[in-house]
């Protein structure tokens, strides 16, 4: 049964504009899809990847900010750990994934004091200075999604509070490679919607093909086909992470060392770091403001 979801604004904003000329990714509707599978076992996962690269065990009494909320999920399992959340996204379909994801979960908290979720921009520097201080400001594989990483990066520690935990998710810089897949993803966003699945297929193959190579060469197949079916370390679900990476645009990247050095001249030490073997897919890291 599909999921029913509050209707969205019909005005033209510079969102739908970008949508039309082709420049953005509508990711709220891939993640619109995404409500329909989601269960129990993958928030949980989210929990347990929140609770890890934060090195807590409880995020009680916490303010957290979810800049670029998506699907909802992970503003939702920090809500079920404990925290006051504020959930924003640019896109008008994502935040009605997180309003429908509040609705199911925490239907039962009219002032919605402890879950607020509003349309807002990362690179909206005014409105993050409105929202005041957090504990802990979460945007993973957001930032480097809309056009100028460097401004958005900035922006992401303003609501950081002394002492907070800023955790981010970033794609790795591969040069060529990089720029080969932002040229598929401008591409699949600029065919007609009808097609756009037969593309993402076609785009995703090699590497799906070296996947089952890979899981085949190691004596188990089926690991492979086990992946379509069993929960990501997010949560997320095989198709809707293809569609979701195929799609992706505006797209730019960062290496590591850049990210670091990046913040460690506005004064943040980090703390965790994960990095190893994600190709062209996310470093994450969590940084401390001391």
């Amino acid at each position: 049964m599909s999921t029913v979801f509050p209707p969205v604004p019909a005005a033209i904003s510079s969102f739908d504009q970008q949508i039309a000329a082709a420049d953005r990714f509508a990711f709220g509707k891939n993640w619109r899809r995404f409500l329909d599978v989601l269960n129990d076992e993958r928030i949980v996962r989210a929990e347990a990847s929140l609770l890890t690269m934060l090195k807590t065990d409880s995020l009680r009494g916490l303010r957290f900010l979810d800049i670029g909320s998506g699907s909802g999920l992970f503003s939702l399992a920090a809500r079920r750990l404990g925290a006051i959340v504020h959930s924003f996204d640019y896109d008008p379909d994502a935040v009605a994934c997180a309003v429908e994801l509040r609705r199911r979960f925490f239907g039962s908290d009219p002032g919605r004091i402890d879950w607020r979720i509003e349309r807002g921009s990362a690179l909206d520097r005014a409105y993050l200075e409105s929202l005041g201080r957090f504990d802990i400001v979460y945007s993973w594989g957001v930032l480097h999604h809309t056009g100028r990483l460097d401004d958005a990066l900035d922006n992401a520690i303003v609501p950081l509070g002394p002492g907070g935990k800023l955790f981010i998710a970033i794609y790795n810089d591969l040069g060529s490679r990089t720029a080969r897949w932002r040229a598929i993803k401008r591409t699949y966003n600029r065919l007609p919607r009808a097609l756009q699945p037969a593309f993402a297929v076609a785009a995703a193959t090699p590497n799906e093909a070296k996947a089952f190579v890979h899981a085949s060469l190691k004596g188990r197949p089926v690991d492979y086909f086990r992946a379509w079916t069993t929960v990501g370390d997010r949560g997320m679900s095989r198709w809707r992470d293809i569609v979701d990476w195929v799609g992706g645009y505006p797209y730019e990247a960062a290496a590591p060392e850049d990210i670091f050095d990046f913040y460690q001249a506005r004064g943040l030490r980090l703390v965790t770091l994960k990095c190893r073997g994600v190709g062209l897919g996310c470093n994450e890291f969590v940084f401390v403001r001391e």
